[in-house]
């Protein structure tokens, strides 16, 4: 699993980065990092602000909670249904 950085040294590789003093392969070794996911924070950043289109963090994180809460009701809905036949067997009419 990759090392977590914290927000505020990722702010300040970004904005090293946006400064475009140096390549983004010398900015990577600089601050120990790879130049991948030095690419990956820039491309973040734009779209956190609108720049680029994509999803921001925000929005992944609801449309994963709207996919968990949708997981939870499908199940409900299956025990329900399979409680209905269960349940409507013994009533059938004559």
């Amino acid at each position: 699993m990759p090392k977590a950085f914290p927000e505020e040294f990722r702010r300040d590789v970004i904005a090293v980065a946006r400064r475009g003093e140096a390549p983004i392969s010398q900015i990577a070794k600089d601050f120990g990092i790879s130049a991948s996911c030095i690419q990956r924070w820039l491309k973040r950043a734009e779209i956190e602000e609108g720049v680029r289109d994509g999803l921001t963090l925000a929005e992944e994180a609801e449309i994963r909670e709207l996919k968990k809460r949708n997981r939870l009701l499908e199940q409900e809905n299956e025990v329900l249904r399979r409680a209905a036949v269960y349940l409507g067997k013994g009533v059938l009419p004559k």
